[in-house]
């Protein structure tokens, strides 16, 4: 079998696999410390707001004499 397929000099397939950035752990780590941060305010305000009612009612009875 002399035909032209089996005796033409083929050139290589060169294929480049290019991974594509992996976006989903990006995005969880962002929803990670979004919600740690959003945590952090809530319970940085609810100290806030203990303290303020610990020391109205501090200065309350202690103005009472009791």
């Amino acid at each position: 079998m002399a035909d032209g397929y089996t005796q033409s000099e083929q050139k290589p397939i060169v294929v480049k696999i290019i991974e594509p950035p992996n976006k989903e752990l990006g995005g969880l780590s962002d929803v990670l410390l979004g919600s740690l941060g959003l945590t952090g305010i809530l319970v940085l305000g609810a100290l806030v707001a203990a303290l303020i009612f610990g020391s109205v009612l501090f200065w309350i009875r202690s103005r009472t004499g009791l």
